[in-house]
């Protein structure tokens, strides 16, 4: 932390996991690089040297494997968290992910539950290349019995952990790569919203700007570059993606009519999709213009800069999208 309070995301999300090692003995970290090397990000940085290996453990390269153990910890009583170094890693654990973390209390009648967090990075911005830049937030929001979470602010990152680890069911935390280094206050009282409910982090009556984790900054800043052109813009910080905070998304959009969807995912089958289609049923009437959709171009995503970045999600797009809902003004 810096001498005016300022903090970085990857140590707002260090000192949760340190607060939870704290607390409660049946918390342990475990994944690739998570001890010695202090983790791929450096969110586990220290820890090791602090709680010991019982409690931050490095594991074998195989995702399937460590994601198992960790559901098998969690059904024994323990509170693991496990890391998955990159969300396109976490391909390699879906079955254990999919069949078993989130069927296991549905298939025992209630009897088993699989109170274990698993945290990865996700999306683009860092040419990391085709491989390593994937934002698959809605392939796991598609799936009951997961609860699946954004955190997009410092102040999510410090205090989501901590509500994921008391859930009694699986949670699954993406952490967007670009936001490790991004800093700002915790203020006081911060850590109060449930983990579940969406937040309107910039009010608005024209139009509703709708993000989540690393497109919550490019929705705020467009809605800045609006305001210069006299449009009021509401930004919507969806925070959770499994279950979505319809509630609020329908009040938002029915205050101002209009609405635009910035996601860092691929346009077919999004969850920019799946939430337009909820506005459309749930608010059509309402609606002065059809849900619009910013979302990352159809292809895989290039390593270099420049095509990476007119690949994914712009301020600009979202301006423009913006523009057209209310009549190119």
């Amino acid at each position: 932390m810096t001498a005016d309070g300022q903090i970085t995301y990857r140590e707002a999300l260090r000192e949760a996991l340190r607060e939870a090692l704290s607390a409660d003995d049946r918390v342990f970290l475990m994944g690739e690089d998570v001890g010695r090397y202090g983790g791929c990000y450096a969110v586990s940085k220290g820890l090791l040297a602090e709680f010991g290996p019982e409690r931050i453990r490095d594991t074998p390269l195989s995702e399937s494997a460590f994601v198992g153990a960790g559901i098998g910890a969690a059904i024994a009583g323990m509170r693991p968290v496990v890391e998955v170094m990159t969300v396109n890693f976490s391909l390699l654990a879906l079955d254990q992910i999919v069949n078993n973390a989130a069927t296991l209390r549905h298939m025992s009648g209630g009897q088993v539950g699989v109170p274990v967090v698993i945290r990865m990075a996700t999306g683009a911005g860092r040419q990391l290349a085709a491989q390593h830049s994937h934002s698959l937030e809605a392939w796991y929001a598609h799936v009951p019995g997961l609860k699946v979470l954004a955190p997009a602010t410092i102040p999510d990152a410090r205090f989501m952990l901590g509500a994921a680890l008391r859930d009694p069911d699986p949670v699954i935390l993406f952490e967007h790569v670009m936001l490790y280094n991004a800093s700002g206050p915790v203020p006081d009282g911060a850590g109060c919203e449930p983990i579940d409910r969406a937040v309107v982090r910039r009010a608005g009556r024209d139009v509703s700007l709708i993000a989540y984790g690393g497109t919550l900054a490019k929705a705020l800043e467009a809605a800045e570059a609006l305001a210069g052109d006299g449009i009021a813009a509401e930004v919507v910080d969806l925070r959770s993606l499994r279950p979505l905070d319809e509630a609020t998304l329908l009040e938002s959009v029915r205050r101002t009519r209009r609405a635009v969807v910035v996601d860092e995912g691929w346009r077919s089958g999004s969850l920019a999709a799946e939430i337009s289609a909820r506005l459309m049923e749930g608010a059509f009437w309402q609606l002065d213009a059809p849900v619009a959709r910013v979302c990352a171009a159809e292809v895989p995503i290039p390593y270099a800069r420049h095509l990476e970045q007119a690949a994914l999600p712009q301020p600009a797009a979202v301006v423009a999208a913006a523009k057209a809902a209310m009549g190119a003004r």
